[in-house]
């Protein structure tokens, strides 16, 4: 996959070392960019107008949780050759794979429906007229873009369009904070151990380690390897290691700290803004969009407008793509999003389906929006069994070869998959207690 360009013969190392730092980061920085998607905007307004700055210490907390999850999943694809699906489908029992596969397929669907609602509320505020006619719009133009662009001009399209995450940096300063406040809030937040508070914590944690993002980022590491001259599965090519996991490490640090860092500004300024002016209850990215005007004023309404549309862009191909990777490693269909659409006809046939799919559901009496916020929730369960799974495959000599994880990495794993089960215990606990 071409996002960047990397020389691993000695006699010409110059050609790496020039590079800029932008040219060697790609499938990390997607990959969290792609996690701050209007349903996660959705998630984290709602953290921050419903419990204001004592939501700001998730976000402290999943960062690094998040860079080991997603640089253990990133080295599964790098080091193995496949993804978390072809992976699963070699080493592990039918029904581990299968009901892995469906969960995601379903938690990705409704994800699609309800970013779709959202970017197309989002035009409509912006510029009016008929939100249903933006969606169908923005769902046709996802579609074509990932199944005729050919594929090295799309990668440097999703890369640009990072960009427009800073719309949420921005946004922060045309509002008022009292950042001693925001300073004690965050180290020493005012904990509640109410059923929603702990639900909104799980749905945090799910909407920012979801497991569409580990089946992503190994299939990228993937694409990655094919597309570059020379390059192997670490197993089988050991000398091309270091280079390649150092790349990983700096991509995914990068990439995962830029995703939680705006995840975090829109948690303060809606706290700072919403929950400071008594408004509490925000379900869609949309509606937070709109409370902002009268609080923040024209510029921040539309930046925060603005950056749905565009991070909705980033994020539709990363949850189809996704699925359409999960589907081909189980059935073993050819993969790829360098292949033209004829000689992968079931994998681009899954990205236009779960996008159809996901644009039928905006038109039903189901509410994408009510079903975005428990699919946090319910990506927050599921992940701990991927993550354990991920985990076990990660130590396996058969997968790994030489290149199983250090000890400092199966710590920090394990580590992050207790804590999404904890929370996810917590909240069964207390919704059934």
């Amino acid at each position: 996959m071409p996002y960047m360009s990397i020389d691993i013969n000695p006699s010409d190392s110059s050609n790496t070392e020039d590079q800029s730092w932008l040219h060697k980061i790609g499938p990390g920085l997607i990959t969290g960019a792609a996690d701050d998607d209007p349903s996660g905007i959705a998630t984290y307004s709602q953290a921050g107008a419903q419990f204001g700055f004592n939501m700001l210490w998730t976000i402290i907390i999943t960062y690094p949780l998040m860079v080991a999850i997603q640089v253990i999943s990133a080295r599964l694809g790098r080091v193995s050759g496949h993804g978390l699906a072809t992976n699963i489908r070699r080493f592990y029992p039918a029904w581990l794979l299968y009901s892995s596969v469906v969960l995601l397929l379903v938690a990705n669907t409704i994800n699609i429906a309800a970013d779709l609602t959202a970017m197309g509320a989002a035009v409509n505020l912006v510029v009016g007229g008929p939100t249903r006619v933006y969606t169908i719009g923005l769902g046709l133009v996802s579609v074509l873009l990932q199944v005729f662009v050919p594929y090295r001009s799309y990668v440097h399209v999703l890369k640009w369009l990072t960009l427009v995450l800073f719309a949420y940096v921005a946004t922060l300063f045309v509002v008022q904070v009292p950042w001693q406040t925001v300073v004690i809030r965050t180290i020493f937040p005012h904990w509640s151990w109410k059923s929603e508070y702990v639900t909104t914590v799980v749905a945090v944690l799910g909407t920012t380690i979801s497991p569409y993002l580990f089946f992503w980022q190994a299939s990228q590491e993937v694409e990655e390897m094919r597309a570059e001259t020379g390059q192997k599965a670490l197993k089988n090519a050991p000398a091309q290691g270091a280079s390649s996991l150092k790349r990983i490490r700096m991509d995914t640090w990068i990439g995962m700290g830029f995703s939680n860092l705006v995840a975090f500004f829109i948690i303060l300024t809606t706290a700072a803004t919403l929950n400071a002016h008594g408004v509490t209850n925000i379900q869609t990215s949309s509606q937070a969009a709109r409370a902002l005007k009268p609080i923040a004023g024209e510029f921040a309404f539309l930046l925060f407008s603005l950056g749905i549309i565009g991070t909705g862009l980033l994020a539709l191909p990363v949850l189809a793509g996704s699925a359409a990777y999960a589907m081909a490693g189980t059935f073993r269909w050819r993969n790829s999003l360098a292949l033209k659409p004829q000689l992968a006809r079931r994998f681009y046939g899954i990205i236009v389906l779960s996008t159809i799919v996901g644009v039928v559901i905006g038109f039903t009496p189901i509410d994408p929006i009510k079903a975005l916020y428990w699919s946090a929730v319910i990506n927050g369960v599921v992940s701990v069994p991927i993550m354990g799974l991920i985990m076990f495959m990660a130590v396996n000599p058969k997968i790994m070869g030489e290149f199983v994880i250090s000890m400092r990495l199966r710590v920090v794993g394990w580590l992050a998959t207790a804590a999404m089960g904890a929370a996810a215990g917590a909240m069964f606990w207390f919704m059934f207690s």
